[in-house]
């Protein structure tokens, strides 16, 4: 006889206990009685919707990447509007504000997650795949616009930013990087241009 209160949304309630435990304790934390634990849900309900704890990780990743499409769309309708390097400021700092950091470690932390994404996601790392692409296409309109040099190298430039970036927010214990620190960065990559 089933017992227990009904679930909404269980991958959701999952996901979401994984961000909490990845913000607070980083990928090494990372395991499915954590965030059993975290959901406050029993610890088979996990496996009960995921083939395996990798699977529920992948389709984690993948979910969080997915959440980037709205931050592109709003940064290439940025296009045209305010200051090139404060537009890719502000989406870097959004990004790498989120989970985005946590979620690169995981990757890097954990082989058998890294071939279960290659399966769906084939080159790069999720998270900082998606956003060169997204720099690249933003900074693609603004050049089209005329507002960023015709003969820049938008790709090169883009992964340039990316990395860059990264290294500033790459250290999970200490102090995120502040948006001034971020633009200085921002403002000599584009300054390649």
């Amino acid at each position: 006889m089933p017992t227990g209160v009904a679930l909404r949304d269980v991958r959701e309630q999952l996901f979401d206990a994984a961000d909490r435990i990845l913000l607070r304790d980083g990928p090494s934390a990372l395991t499915s009685r954590a965030v059993t634990a975290e959901a406050g849900v029993a610890k088979g309900v996990l496996h009960r919707h995921f083939e395996d704890f990798d699977a529920f990780l992948a389709e984690f990743v993948l979910d969080r990447v997915g959440r980037m499409d709205a931050r592109a769309a709003a940064l290439r309708e940025a296009a045209g509007t305010g200051e090139v390097a404060d537009n890719v400021t502000d989406a870097l700092v959004a990004v790498f504000g989120s989970v985005a950091v946590a979620i690169v470690a995981l990757v890097t932390f954990r082989d058998e997650l890294r071939a279960r994404l290659r399966e769906s996601w084939p080159a790069g790392v999720p998270v900082l795949t998606d956003l060169a692409v997204m720099l690249d296409s933003y900074l693609s309109a603004e050049r089209d616009l005329g507002r960023f040099p015709g003969s820049a190298d938008v790709s090169t430039l883009a992964a340039m930013l990316v990395g860059s970036t990264h290294l500033l927010f790459a250290d999970r214990t200490g102090p995120a990087p502040t948006p001034d620190a971020v633009r200085r960065v921002v403002a000599a990559v584009l300054a390649r241009a």
